[in-house]
């Protein structure tokens, strides 16, 4: 244990990161200076963070994932297994384009599925649902569910992660309602 929150034996913190209290950091992690963890997140065997990356409290981060600078997790997202996230739309290796960085926003309560990968400059809705393997290329509103390459919507995810039940927007697991609200959804009143 080191101070309030995990670090593995075999991971490495730069000084300069700030890890909130209870996070827990697993075998091979590499967390570079700069990057900002919230409370309570779990980051699983050999993750990457970015020195310029923020992660929300209660976030789940599974193995073999890497976030660049530019990603922004809000709360309570989770990120499956071997998940890709880039930061440069065109890159070349004999044109580094670290000023070009693009910055990919994640909102609160999202799951991205195992081996999907998110382009960079997106931005993913409170509650999004990212099929595993899924190639998203844009926007994605709040509470929509994505699959295929590229990700297109496959239908509505309630917050407990329950499909919804069209045209009602109503969850059968946990009984909260959904409304429209632009390109997305928003909860229902007194949900």
């Amino acid at each position: 244990m080191s101070g309030e929150f995990m670090v593995h034996e075999t991971a490495v913190v730069d000084a300069g990161a700030a890890i909130g209290e209870g996070s827990r950091i697993w075998h091979f992690c590499h967390v570079m200076a700069g990057a900002r963890i919230g409370k309570d997140c779990v980051l699983g065997q050999n993750v990457f963070v970015g020195g310029e990356v923020a992660i929300g409290d209660g976030c789940k981060i599974q193995n073999n994932v890497s976030l660049y600078d530019g990603v922004v997790l809000g709360d309570a997202v989770f990120v499956g297994p071997s998940a890709v996230f880039t930061n440069v739309t065109r890159p070349r290796a004999a044109f580094p384009r670290k000023d070009g960085f693009e910055t990919t926003s994640v909102g609160d309560a999202a799951t991205i599925g195992a081996n999907a990968t998110v382009r960079c400059g997106v931005a993913l809705g409170t509650g999004a649902l990212i099929a595993a393997g899924a190639v998203v290329l844009d926007d994605v509103p709040a509470f929509a569910v994505v699959a295929g390459v590229p990700a297109r919507p496959v239908g509505w995810a309630c917050r407990c992660g329950e499909r919804l039940v069209e045209p009602d927007l109503g969850c059968e697991g946990c009984g909260r309602r959904y409304a429209p609200d632009g390109d997305g959804l928003r909860m229902a009143e007194g949900c």
